[in-house]
């Protein structure tokens, strides 16, 4: 890297899961906004020809007059040439196909168990987890061999799984994982302070919250605007909104898959007296099946089942779109994706100092949870350094909650690692969600492994 007033160039990324037809929009998008930084996104998918497509469409993007920074994008069919010499590595991949993904979410719905996502717990998280684990195996090694010194910003699900992975396998690698739902959250208190106070014009960093829990069952104890505490403001938004529900656009969870009316969020806080800080549609699978009983139950939550059929359909959507951009029929639209990458990357280059949300090991920010183990807490971003904040403890009875899972994704993680079949069903059974005959879990789990028994090598399937 090269520094030069408060601009740094020749910054190198490499970019694992470069075909993506999702997030490397988004990505492209946010450099191109950003005046400080520029540099080299070295490209690299197991498909290298959807690479070179993105190869072509972030250096289109150089041309665009709004455009502000200046990136060159490369693909590499090798993952050692795209992380020799880079200075940072992004990893956002898709462990598996819609057939395995279909086998994940809908299998278990014949069993009468319903998940809204199925990628982080619940019987399909914890199968996808088993298909994952050993490509990030693959990628800590390769990481430690060729690019040593890099910050690794792990994107992929399930996060927390992923990431322990990546310390699991190269211990003293530089790595977070990234997710954007407790930022939701956040926004959903901008919205409370609009609805009950009147205060417009909010931005997110103004809300200032403190973050416990682990991946998508993330918790906020403490959450304050200019020094007013939220806490019991919150209550009151809740009492308010909690048989209507709390919307953007009204109803919106009828039509969209992919939302929610916060019920369950508004349910649990009710219950707890903390703020359940992610998306209803990830919070109820952490959950014994309360809001995930049957699809009615899931109706009166407000929120809906997240189909393989809708993911489907949304992916042919973006593939039309996406070729229309590779084609130059349309333009990329420069609007900032609402992600943190820019600002954590400017944060460890040195540009500034901010304190955000991530997902690292826990090294004592967290009580009441093991050493080691991945949990989401802030922390503080400076030059190549990260430490996390002291978060303290959540109440004892939501604690348990997040320890069982927290013990259950370590036993998944020995199981995937050792390919230890009989210790990947102890993890499977024991998932709150697998509220059935241990007999029928049986039958399920075989034939769930069944359906992906090619992504485990060297498994007794």
């Amino acid at each position: 890297m090269k520094f030069s007033n408060d601009k740094v160039s020749d910054i190198q990324i490499a970019y694992i899961g470069g075909g993506s037809m999702y997030w490397a929009k988004n990505l492209i998008a946010d450099l191109a906004l950003d005046h400080q930084l520029s540099g080299t996104i070295r490209l690299y998918d197991l498909d290298f020809e959807k690479a070179r497509k993105n190869e072509k469409l972030g250096n289109s993007v150089s041309d665009y007059p709004e455009t502000k920074s200046k990136w060159t994008y490369k693909a590499y069919p090798t993952l050692q040439e795209a992380l020799s010499g880079s200075d940072f590595v992004f990893i956002s991949i898709l462990p598996g196909t819609f057939q395995e993904m279909d086998s994940d979410v809908h299998e278990p719905e014949k069993y009468g168990i319903y998940q809204a996502v199925g990628d982080t717990i619940g019987p399909g998280g914890l199968v996808r987890a088993l298909r994952t684990i050993p490509m990030y195996v693959e990628i800590a090694q390769a990481i430690e061999k060729f690019s040593p010194d890099a910050w690794v910003f792990n994107y992929t699900n399930p996060m927390t799984l992923c990431t322990q992975t990546l310390f699991e396998v190269f211990p003293k690698i530089k790595a977070l994982g990234c997710c954007h739902e407790v930022f939701g959250t956040q926004g959903v208190l901008i919205r409370m302070l609009r609805d009950l106070k009147g205060i417009e014009d909010v931005h997110r960093d103004q809300v200032k919250v403190n973050v416990l829990g682990i991946n998508h069952f993330t918790w906020i104890d403490q959450a304050t605007y200019q020094n007013m505490d939220l806490i019991p403001l919150y209550r009151q938004f809740v009492d308010k909104y909690f048989e209507s529900g709390f919307e953007n656009n009204k109803d919106a969870w009828v039509t969209n898959p992919y939302t929610s009316a916060n019920r369950v969020k508004f349910d649990l806080f009710r219950r707890y007296g903390v703020i359940a800080a992610a998306g209803d549609r990830h919070l109820a699978e952490f959950m014994p099946p309360w809001y995930l009983k049957d699809p009615d139950t899931v109706r009166s939550w407000k929120f809906g089942l997240t189909t393989v059929q809708s993911r489907i359909e949304k992916h042919a959507a973006t593939k039309l779109f996406y070729e229309k951009l590779i084609s130059g029929e349309e333009k990329l639209p420069l609007k900032p994706s609402g992600e943190e990458e820019v600002r954590q990357l400017k944060g460890l280059i040195g540009l500034h100092e901010f304190v955000t949300n991530v997902n690292v090991p826990n090294v004592g920010q967290m009580k009441g949870i093991p050493l080691g183990a991945v949990v989401e807490t802030n922390a503080v971003f400076s030059a190549n350094s990260l430490r996390p904040v002291y978060a303290g403890e959540l109440p004892v009875e939501v604690n348990n909650l997040v320890l069982r899972h927290v013990l259950n994704q370590e036993t998944t993680l020995k199981a995937a690692i050792n390919k230890d079949k009989s210790l990947a069903f102890k993890a499977f059974v024991n998932d709150p969600l697998v509220n059935i005959d241990v007999i029928q879990a049986e039958e399920l789990f075989e034939t769930m492994l069944q359906n992906t028994k090619s992504y485990l090598p060297g498994w007794n399937t």
